[in-house]
């Protein structure tokens, strides 16, 4: 079995070392509009999103509910109450920052195509998985500012419940409801064209951890980061991921979930979302001068669980084929 290394992953180090070189172009007083066009982007990324949504599928989703009830406790649940137990040894401001990284990694969505292609992979319940994957997104829109409503208004931030809704309704929940209302007219286009989409999202994603590191390299944030702390950055987020990975399973187990259940509640329940990261930091922190070390665990995160899961759901594939 061979393990590719994920193209977008790759995208990611490059976007980072343009930052780097050229922040010029990515700070608030440069001539390209790199806000607006995101702006537009994020739109136009929940519209096709919209598009690709099948009431169908998630009505009949609806049915198997206590696994339902799993994965989003253990996305919106159970990663940060986990995260939430490290708050009491934060002694500075650096610390609090870098907390504050890791409960904005705990408190987003679940992703939608990979966690789909992985229970796919894995031969797990692949309508589940659509479900659960989509409706991930919906509710994060709805409580992963509640969380972090709960520890940002301390912060060098402006943080506004309103403001934020307001732009979270603009900008997500109109084009998803536009993109539902002409599912029925351009839906299969939308589905034929899933890679193109797909690229469309990944370039929108790419400029949002350009300007967010462009700005944080400016402001030289990254100053007190060494090669040890990014080390015991990832070592964190490597833990992390497997809390979550096996205490998702052992509840699947208690529950007494058949194997294809297992495998959706264990790929779907610990998956972050890179695309509604990069989105809700942008209107969630807004200008915050360290929104590049905001954004550093979920990037890894994402590595982390494109390399381990792909490599899981490969192995459990060959395996359900052969029982």
């Amino acid at each position: 079995m061979k393990v590719k290394i994920d193209r977008f992953v790759l995208a990611i180090i490059v976007v980072i070392c343009l930052a780097y070189i050229f922040p010029q172009w990515g700070i608030p007083e440069s001539k390209i509009p790199i806000d607006t066009i995101s702006s537009v982007g994020i739109s136009l990324i929940f519209f096709f999103y919209g598009l690709k949504l099948s009431p169908t599928k998630l009505k009949q989703g609806l049915k198997n509910w206590k696994l339902h009830i799993l994965i989003q406790a253990s996305t919106f649940l159970l990663f940060p109450l986990l995260v939430l137990l490290f708050q009491p040894f934060i002694q500075n401001e650096e610390q609090k920052i870098i907390w504050l990284a890791f409960f904005f990694l705990a408190a987003l969505p679940s992703t939608v195509s990979s966690s789909v292609v992985m229970v796919s992979i894995a031969k797990g319940n692949i309508p589940a998985a659509i479900f659960n994957a989509s409706i991930s997104g919906i509710i994060g829109v709805a409580l992963t500012p509640l969380w972090m409503g709960l520890f940002v208004q301390n912060t060098q931030t402006d943080f506004n419940f309103i403001d934020i809704y307001i732009k979270l309704i603009v900008q997500i929940i109109l084009p998803v409801v536009f993109g539902l209302l002409l599912q029925r007219f351009f839906g299969k286009y939308a589905q034929k064209y899933t890679k193109q989409l797909t690229l469309f999202d990944k370039s929108v994603i790419l400029l949002i951890i350009y300007k967010s590191f462009a700005n944080s390299f400016n402001d030289n944030i990254f100053s007190t980061v060494s090669i040890l702390d990014l080390l015991l950055l990832f070592i964190t987020v490597l833990a992390l991921f497997a809390m979550l990975f096996y205490l998702t399973s052992f509840l699947a187990k208690k529950m007494k979930f058949n194997i294809e259940d297992q495998i959706t509640a264990q790929f779907c329940g610990t998956k972050k979302s890179l695309v509604h990261g990069t989105v809700f930091s942008k209107i969630i922190f807004g200008h915050m001068s360290s929104i590049g070390i905001i954004l550093l665990p979920l990037m890894l995160y994402h590595a982390i669980q494109l390399l381990i899961i792909s490599i899981v759901a490969s192995k459990m594939g060959l395996k359900n084929r052969t029982a």
